[in-house]
């Protein structure tokens, strides 16, 4: 333990330093200027139900200084106690199959100056799951039962600032129900806040732009600054703004605001306005995401008492019948759905794994993600605004009436408020965020005034984006008059009526976006023959099949070309996630998707009673277009080739592995961004085909007879050659080849490198019907963080080096130790192959 209090006095000189110059630093978060992570050096432990099934008894008062935690696990935040399982068949698959149900208890000690005595200090928590209460020194401080929101608490009543403080933080996730897995404990980054008394308020900082001209634009500021004194103070306050670079690296300075000095009572709250003209501004755009930061100093005294950073985009949004508006230009939505999970890692927010979902998506064309369906964590916005990805930040997944017994319903009366204004507060200064998202198929669709309520809170906050609402029930939503509310009609799927509201006089100038599409299932790499679609709980990736509320992508394409005033889509899902293994899922919250059909509704039901004796071994969805390693499914190219239309490319389904099908027909899908194509095996022609523009998204040739060799499609554009894609018929695996997102990688900051593993053939073609066990090892400066291969149906635990390919691929995850030197060794073996061996540098 003393090795630790000696690790957070080393820190002092960062903590408490004041920088005189902005310029040539590192933007770290918005909020004020030097936030010092606590994520390192916690100690957990678990009570009520355990991994196993059995229950442990949480003892009282375990806040408490006089607790012995030195038996507690040691280890660092952020944490999801969920997601090392193990998987077990009496949990549910809604949630994954894993013990995410539980009371976990987290305690750490830190230090402060005791010449700081006159400072106030905070702590920030970007999330906790669920029901957090937080004790500073055996003290209740507060508390925050939404497990998605971030929140702050004012620890400065409770500092001991000549000794030792210990936090302790308690969270339950006993009795909070999900329709997916949610992870449970500290599971996103926790900081610690250090100002005067006199400073920026939390989240009081909202930077907003009117009057755009060709060459200017007018820059409004307001700001609430907050006085934690029992005197009236003189405050003088100084905003600037910086440019702000792809790394986070403050510039030069573009603009100042003239200075302005304020009185602020005791114990007092004073708002005040700034606005100036900012002329040769840069815009933020998909293309272009040129970002700023507005540095805030309030000088009380002759004294700097708080430096506050807002770090913001300067673009132009409209919406309107006749679409989105970025810029002054239209842009299409297409967009993703994402849960929060991170795959293998669980809830446990990473940068970099958030980065490498990110960079997937937009080489497959998305422009936009739904946080489907939360308040996202800080950091995919920070991506978001970097990368020039737009994002719908979604609030609720219910609201008064729940969709099970233990969801957001039991916190609504009281928590609905202050979470609403919680996320519109701290997001609202992101570009990235274009659209706000009051609920997902909520049970009240129908109610006027609980939605008029909600909107109306959004819009007390910020009236410069719109509101939406995702509808499963779009006709009673549009009957009952409920969506007038909104700014945008979202709809889930049921575009059948869609003529029909375009005509009313009411929704006829409504913009409408389909806010869940698809919904699409596939296990990547499975193909069946005939018309089977699903067998030993997979599905084929012919992208054919999908629930009874969904429709294959094609119809999608098809409807978004019939009405060309949507706005866009946001399809089910960009990746795989934990939970909800729809279509063998027995969640009877299912059945609301057919609320008004009840005849869909009893034929639904009879198939989830079967399901659920049945009881299906998957543990993660069949949705996405990725699985949830990270590899793209044939489905992603379908969508690259619509959502890309300049980007020469084509895609060929299914292999051509297939030994017992020789002389059988063989359906060929190609998926391109051409008009025509030829397919040829082993150089014979199977004939040109042409899509017909809104009708046709792939190119099918059902009479391909099989025979081993090279299958090669070659595409055309405008009567010209535009691209080609080919594969073979492969030999046995015969080696194991490692590649990596990153070459080298950061170990300060938790950086990860995603090791992809093919098995090959002795040519080096991936091998798709691959499934061989394999063992990974790392040595040197690194760990094994986690392993997947992207099988929905697998139990390995995702922290076993032992994993098993499927169809060809697995996933290492990997991570530096900053507490040594030198490179990681990642070494891969597997039973009759060549082993596969790389290094990663660490910096």
């Amino acid at each position: 333990m003393m090795k630790k209090a000696l690790k957070l006095i080393l820190l002092l000189p960062f903590i408490y330093s004041c920088k005189s110059q902005v310029t040539n630093h590192t933007f770290v978060r918005n909020e004020q200027g030097n936030p010092i992570s606590l994520d390192e050096d916690w100690r957990f432990i678990r009570y009520g139900y355990q991994p196993d099934g059995t229950y442990r008894p949480e003892p009282d008062s375990l806040y408490q200084l006089t607790v012995d935690d030195t038996q507690w696990e040691e280890l660092d935040v952020p944490h999801d106690f969920g997601i090392t399982g193990p998987f077990r068949m009496d949990l549910a698959g809604n949630t994954g199959r894993l013990p995410y149900q539980g009371i976990g208890w987290y305690r750490k000690d830190f230090y402060v100056n005791p010449s700081d005595a006159d400072q106030s200090f905070y702590i920030d928590f970007d999330g906790v799951m669920a029901y957090a209460k937080i004790w500073l020194n055996g003290k209740y401080v507060g508390t925050w039962p939404y497990g998605y929101n971030s929140f702050r608490l004012d620890l400065t009543p409770y500092i001991n600032f000549n000794g030792k403080n210990t936090i302790a933080v308690r969270t339950d996730t006993e009795k909070w129900d999900s329709r997916w897995y949610p992870g449970a404990g500290i599971y996103r980054n926790v900081w610690l806040i250090k100002t005067g008394k006199v400073h920026v308020k939390h989240w009081g900082s909202k930077i907003g732009t009117s009057n755009f001209k060709e060459k200017s634009v007018d820059l409004d500021i307001s700001l609430e600054i907050e006085n934690k004194l029992p005197d009236s103070k003189q405050a003088i306050v100084k905003t600037q703004i910086y440019e702000l670079d792809h790394n986070d690296r403050i510039g030069k300075k573009v603009l100042s605001f003239d200075q302005h000095q304020i009185q602020i009572e005791p114990r007092g709250i004073q708002k005040i306005k700034l606005k100036k003209n900012f002329p040769n501004f840069k815009y933020w755009d998909i293309s272009s995401p040129n970002r700023y930061v507005a540095c805030t100093r309030i000088i009380v005294d002759g004294k700097v008492t708080d430096r506050h950073y807002s770090s913001f985009g300067i673009r132009d949004i409209k919406v309107s019948r006749n679409g989105f508006f970025l810029n002054g230009r239209r842009v299409e939505i297409k967009g993703v759905c994402n849960h929060h999970d991170l795959g293998a890692l669980g809830a446990a927010v990473n940068t970099s794994a958030l980065e490498r979902q990110l960079d997937i998506l937009l080489e497959m064309g998305c422009n936009s993600i739904r946080t489907s369906h939360n308040p996202p964590t800080p950091e995919l916005l920070y991506l978001a605004d970097k990368k020039g990805i737009l994002i719908m930040d979604e609030a609720f997944d219910a609201w008064e009436r729940g969709k099970r017994e233990w969801d957001y319903n039991k916190l609504y009366p009281e928590w609905h408020q202050k979470d609403l204004e919680a996320m519109v507060r701290r997001d609202w200064n992101h570009p990235s965020v274009i659209f706000w998202s009051i609920g997902n198929e909520v049970m009240e669709q129908q109610n006027v005034a609980m939605t008029q309520h909600l909107v109306d809170i959004v819009k007390q906050l910020d009236s410069t984006r719109p509101v939406t609402n995702g509808y499963n029930d779009p006709n009673g939503g549009r009957a009952s008059g409920a969506c007038q509310a909104l700014d945008i009609m979202g709809v889930n799927y049921f575009f059948g009526e869609q003529a029909k509201w375009d005509k009313d006089e009411r929704y006829k100038d409504k913009p409408t976006i389909g806010t869940e599409t698809s919904s699409c299932i596939s296990s990547r790499g499975v193909y069946f023959g005939g018309d089977t679609l699903r067998k030993d709980f997979q599905i084929t990736s012919y992208d054919l099949d999908s629930p009874p509320w969904g429709c294959k992508p094609d119809v999608q394409f098809a409807t978004n070309h019939q009405y060309p005033h949507l706005l866009g889509e946001y399809v089910w899902t960009g990746f795989d996630y934990l939970g909800e293994p729809t279509p063998f899922n027995s969640d009877k919250t299912n059945l609301l998707n057919f609320r008004t059909d009840p005849g869909k509704k009893k034929e639904l039901m009879e198939q989830l009673k079967k399901l659920e004796e049945s009881q299906p071994p998957s543990r993660s969805s069949y949705f996405g277009i990725v699985d949830m390693a990270g590899f793209p499914k044939d489905r992603y190219y379908l969508y690259q080739s619509v959502w890309r239309p300049d980007y020469p490319m084509t895609h060929i389904l299914p292999h051509w592995n297939w030994p017992d099908r020789i002389g059988k027909k063989i359906p060929v899908h190609v998926y391109t961004s051409g008009t025509e194509a030829e397919l040829f095996v082993n150089g014979k022609s199977y004939g040109k085909k042409t899509k017909t523009p809104g009708k046709d998204y792939r190119l099918v040739w059902d009479d391909v007879v099989y025979t081993p060799g090279v299958v090669k499609v070659i595409a055309y554009k405008n009567g010209k050659k535009w691209a080609e894609d080919e594969i073979k018929t492969t030999g046995k695996a015969q080696k194991i080849v490692l590649s990596s997102d990153k070459t080298n990688i950061h170990a300060a900051k938790k950086e990860l490198a995603f090791i992809k593993i093919s098995l090959t053939d002795e040519s080096g073609y991936v091998v798709p019907t691959a499934c061989i066990p394999l063992k990974i090892e790392v040595s040197g400066n690194g760990r094994l963080v986690a392993t997947d291969n992207g099988d929905p149906t697998s139990f390995t635990p995702f922290q076993s080096n032992c994993r098993e390919s499927f169809n060809g691929l697995a996933l290492a995850i990997v991570q530096a130790d900053s507490k040594k030197k030198g490179n990681i060794h990642i070494k891969v073996t597997g039973e009759g192959l060549k082993d596969g061996e790389m290094d990663i540098a660490v910096k």
